[in-house]
């Protein structure tokens, strides 16, 4: 934690105008040990991007990382290149193409590189997911799904994931299908769909990545890809699914967001509609064709008008705490998380301190690489973090 005062903004941010202010944009995110909710509150405490990126080392050294650099201009002007050769856009949150639906998370990308029609992300949207080694009636199922939904008006958003995504995609190409990636918005992912990737923009649809160009996606980047999917729908439809798997990650963002999540029902016998069973049991609406999809979707709601960045700017600074009553906050916390994810919120309950004194706390945590955040707002201890 830093030891002199923080000049706290108290005025909402705007989005980046500038080429300049997107490049300092990009590299604040970009920057190691950076995710997307300490970027906003270094955005809320330092007011833009270049104050935050000056202050980002003494950040780093006050939470015990010494040398730390923030991403290098270069890196981020090739990532742009890279961009406009791919033909992708970058769209700001607080832009007027920003998708409408992401404004209510609180871990919602500051930025998304899309190719395609930016219109598309618009429209109201239904995700639909499920098993990657789908079986044919589940795959036929997904397929009428996406179909009429498509007829309806209703843009398909999914992973572009082999089975049950796949088939989605496929089925509504004609109304534009938005496809979420976990690597880089120019990384077709499985590389299989790469013909697929070409037709969902050629047909009107749009591909879209929070993560840097030319990212190869690992197994840890798709919990966060997952909640783009379900931020971005007004409902998850799910077809099929394991009792443990990914898609039942996506069906809990979804409830963490607010979301309506529906499934399909499957044999007792097939794991592979475990999940969906499960789901159904637990509250989440039964699917027998498009119309209950479309029932069960909340009224259509005008569509509001972006406001500025608001980055909720912390409390009022209190007096700055010693180093060793940092390091207790620091131990207090460590010892109140484990692996499984706790909401930051609970958190700051059980700790029983104002958020302005944790916040900080956090960020020190998250520089020095012992806790990890999760979508919806969770925190665990890294592994082998130091008690």
């Amino acid at each position: 934690m830093m030891t002199g005062d923080i000049n706290s903004s108290t005025h909402p941010l705007l989005p980046p105008t500038t080429e300049d202010e997107r490049v300092s944009w990009l590299r604040l995110l970009r920057s190691r040990r950076v995710g997307v909710v300490t970027f906003y509150r270094l955005m809320a405490q330092h007011g833009s991007a270049d104050a935050a990126l000056q202050a980002l080392p003494e950040v780093a050294s006050a939470a015990g990382v010494k040398g730390y650099r923030p991403c290098p201009e270069g890196v981020v002007r090739a990532e742009l290149a890279s961009a406009r050769q791919a033909g992708a856009k970058l769209v700001c949150r607080g832009d007027a193409h920003y998708p409408a639906g992401l404004l209510d998370l609180d871990d919602a990308p500051p930025m998304l590189w899309v190719v395609g029609d930016l219109a598309g992300l618009s429209r109201p949207m239904v995700a639909m997911v499920g098993a990657r080694n789908a079986s044919s009636l589940g795959g036929r199922m997904a397929k009428a799904l996406a179909e009429e939904l498509s007829e309806n008006g209703f843009t398909i958003v999914s992973g572009m994931a082999r089975g049950i995504d796949t088939v989605a995609h496929r089925a509504s190409l004609s109304g534009g299908t938005v496809a979420v990636l976990a690597g880089g918005v120019d990384v077709p992912y499985p590389s299989e769909n790469t013909v697929l990737a070409d037709d969902i923009v050629s047909h009107g649809g749009a591909r879209v990545s929070e993560a840097p160009m030319g990212l190869q996606p690992q197994a840890r980047h798709f919990p966060a890809r997952n909640r783009i999917i379900s931020g971005l729908a007004q409902a998850v439809v799910v077809v099929e699914a394991a009792a443990k798997s990914g898609t039942l990650i996506t069906a809990r963002a979804a409830l963490d967001q607010g979301r309506e999540v529906l499934a399909v029902p499957g044999h007792p016998f097939d794991a592979r509609a475990s999940g969906c069973n499960l789901l159904i049991r637990d509250g989440a609406k039964l699917v027998r064709s498009a119309q209950d999809v479309i029932e069960a979707l909340p009224a259509p709601r005008a569509e509001p008008e972006q406001p500025p960045l608001d980055l909720h700017p912390p409390d009022p600074v209190q007096e700055p705490c010693s180093t060793e009553k940092t390091a207790q906050l620091h131990q207090q916390i460590l010892c109140q998380l484990g692996p499984s994810p706790l909401a930051e919120d609970q958190l700051i309950r059980d700790i029983g301190l104002p958020p302005s004194r944790i916040s900080p706390a956090l960020t020190d945590l998250e520089l020095e690489g012992r806790i990890i955040r999760q979508p919806g707002g969770l925190l665990c201890r890294a592994d082998g973090a130091p008690s």
